[in-house]
């Protein structure tokens, strides 16, 4: 498969396997343990090590059940791996030039940003195609999602990622270099390697502090 060839295939995905709802199990303790603990890793703590590339897959399948009104399923990837890569290097390279005319060429924003493709061993494109079925904000809710489950997959795998965008990633020259439908929005990318550290701990207020309950025990007002 080519580097900028979508991942998709005209045949539907199947259900893996009927649910077990047994609350006395320790599915549900398992699930709370692997969302309190997927993590955002930064370029510097990911190794440059391949990632086998059925990890990945599962990683793209985790994306595709994803929830989407209207079954819409508006997400779509681009996966750029080995010397693929390349090509985002020189479109980031690129956009950085053009959003910063005054540095000269080589400078050490453009090498950055440049080089930085080639810290992680995967990246992939993260795009949102609007169905024009259901309001944008749906289609867009439901990529997010379809993110989130990749991201999920990832750290349930060991694996180190991050949903990376920022001016030069979202670049209309970068844009163009990853090749998307012309209806098609990029909103970023996601890197994945293997953690150089430690996996990171989290932190997270009290969700009492974000909730308020109505019901028969509690004043509604």
């Amino acid at each position: 498969m080519k580097a900028n060839t979508p991942c998709m295939t005209n045949e539907p995905t199947p259900a893996i396997e009927s649910p077990s709802f047994d609350r006395d199990d320790a599915s549900a303790p398992r699930l709370l343990n692997m969302l309190a603990n997927r993590r955002s890793f930064a370029l510097k703590d990911i190794t440059t090590d391949p990632v086998d590339r059925a990890l990945i897959t599962q990683l793209l399948e985790a994306a595709n059940w994803a929830p989407s009104h209207g079954k819409t399923e508006p997400w779509r990837f681009v996966v750029y791996s080995g010397v693929a890569r390349q090509q985002l290097s020189d479109a980031f390279g690129a956009a950085f030039q053009v959003l910063n005319p005054a540095q000269p060429a080589g400078s050490v924003g453009e090498l950055a940003q440049s080089q930085r493709v080639w810290q992680a061993p995967v990246w992939i494109a993260l795009g949102m195609q609007p169905s024009q079925k259901m309001p944008e904000w749906e289609d867009l809710i439901a990529f997010g999602s379809a993110v989130q489950n990749m991201h999920l997959m990832a750290s349930a795998l060991g694996l180190a990622s991050k949903w990376t965008s920022g001016a030069v990633v979202l670049h209309p020259s970068v844009v163009t270099a990853v090749g998307f439908a012309p209806d098609t929005k990029l909103y970023g990318f996601f890197y994945v390697g293997h953690p150089a550290i430690a996996w990171p701990t989290g932190e997270r207020r009290p969700i009492a502090d974000k909730v308020r309950w109505v019901d028969d025990s509690t004043d509604a007002k």
